[in-house]
């Protein structure tokens, strides 16, 4: 079965087609700077890349060009559209209203756009991307894979916030999380790397890049998340403050001319790494650090004090770790932050081995030393592919 598998944003989209269930990606792509004067488009198959700069004014143009370079006989790896199953979409924010994945039609569509409020840079865009592949595809069905499903088996202790219980009645007030699906991908590779059965698994998974979040995993679920209500909350990210004192907001809005709206958007797009030290890519930081900026130090010693902090309160939610795991792009490919955050650990049983951690592969491994308390592990993250395995589940129900 041959899944194409989409992560649509505002201005530009990812995609996969993968065969199912050998989990072999046939091509992937990146439609960037949609509804700006020139597009791009980046499109890798049969171990070739081919790119190409065309204006794409909505995502039903971008999209229709990738269907004709999925057939067309230099840049295709399937013969007829028709070959193509069934659509797997990535949707940030489920909700409450979504607890799982499934497949959608005008009921499930009309929901997705309603919890906007919720995720305005994100669900807008999945919709969109949402009614594109329908209509280009209406032969294969479009399953919805919420960030938020993993983690709505957090309890009511562990996702309502200590505010008026009316609000979250009222308005949905309470924590969501969000990369659910990397979470519990990641999650489970690593109980299959330990050949423990996931269900009997404790795990404290950390998916580190640009946006970070931290989760705790006990019995195979979720039962917390560093992110919040919106993915702004928990740890520090290269261009968000994580948490903070909001009381902050109040007090900006009376010393200065900053409006709610600015001191939102400086926390999502200003904050973080970037707010500190002026730089947002951590190989950046890296650079700095050893050019002696003081700044760029100091960003990377709160960046790994907030992520340490998280570790070790997930120690006590949890109570017996079976494995610390770290993912994503810092999490996977930044052996001075593993070293760093996992520094002065010893008394929780995590310990690295200095010489696995700096090794590169791309593969599920142990960074820690022989017979550590608690192995500490590098796996890679695929969200694709963990899209692509709902989406089969939900057909096959």
């Amino acid at each position: 079965m041959k899944i194409l598998i989409l992560n649509c944003g505002s201005s530009s989209f990812k995609y996969q087609l993968i065969k199912m269930p050998e989990e072999n990606v046939l091509c992937s792509g990146l439609v960037e700077r949609i509804g700006e004067g020139m597009g791009k488009l980046t499109h890798k198959a049969n171990e070739h890349s081919y790119s190409e700069e065309h204006p794409f004014p909505n995502h039903t143009e971008g999209m229709t060009r990738v269907m004709s370079l999925l057939t067309d006989t230099k840049t295709g790896v399937i013969a007829r559209l028709e070959e193509i199953r069934a659509c797997g979409h990535r949707v940030v924010q489920g909700g409450e209203v979504f607890s799982e994945s499934c497949k959608v039609g005008h009921e499930e569509l009309r929901k997705i756009s309603e919890l906007s409020p919720l995720a305005p840079l994100h669900n807008p865009a999945h919709v969109e991307g949402l009614q594109v592949a329908m209509r280009l595809l209406p032969h294969a069905p479009s399953v919805a894979v919420f960030d938020t499903e993993f983690h709505a088996t957090m309890a009511p202790g562990a996702f309502l916030y200590p505010l008026p219980y009316e609000l979250y009645e009222k308005y949905g007030v309470r924590r969501y999380g969000a990369h659910g699906t990397s979470h519990r991908y990641v999650a489970r590779q690593a109980a299959k790397f330990m050949e423990r059965p996931h269900t009997g698994f404790n795990v404290i998974t950390c998916h580190l890049g640009n946006g970070s979040s931290i989760t705790a995993v006990k019995d195979g679920k979720c039962v917390d998340t560093s992110m919040g209500m919106t993915p702004l909350a928990g740890v520090m990210m290269g261009t968000r403050c994580g948490d903070i004192d909001p009381a902050i907001h109040d007090y900006l809005v009376r010393h200065t001319a900053m409006r709610i709206e600015e001191i939102n958007d400086m926390c999502n797009r200003r904050s973080g790494l970037k707010g500190v030290c002026g730089m947002s890519d951590m190989r950046d930081v890296h650079a700095a650090r050893e050019n002696g900026v003081a700044r760029a130090k100091l960003a990377f010693e709160m960046l790994c004090h907030s992520i340490r902090k998280y570790i070790g309160a997930y120690f006590a939610v949890l109570g017996r770790v079976d494995a610390l795991v770290f993912t994503a792009g810092i999490g996977e490919n930044d052996p001075l932050t593993r070293a760093a955050v996992c520094a002065n650990l010893d008394v929780l049983g995590i310990r690295i081995d200095p010489e696995k951690n700096t090794q590169r592969a791309g593969v599920a491994r142990s960074i820690s030393p022989e017979g550590a308390r608690v192995p500490v592990l590098v796996i890679p993250t695929n969200e694709e592919v963990a899209i692509a395995q709902a989406t089969m589940r939900v057909l096959e129900q």
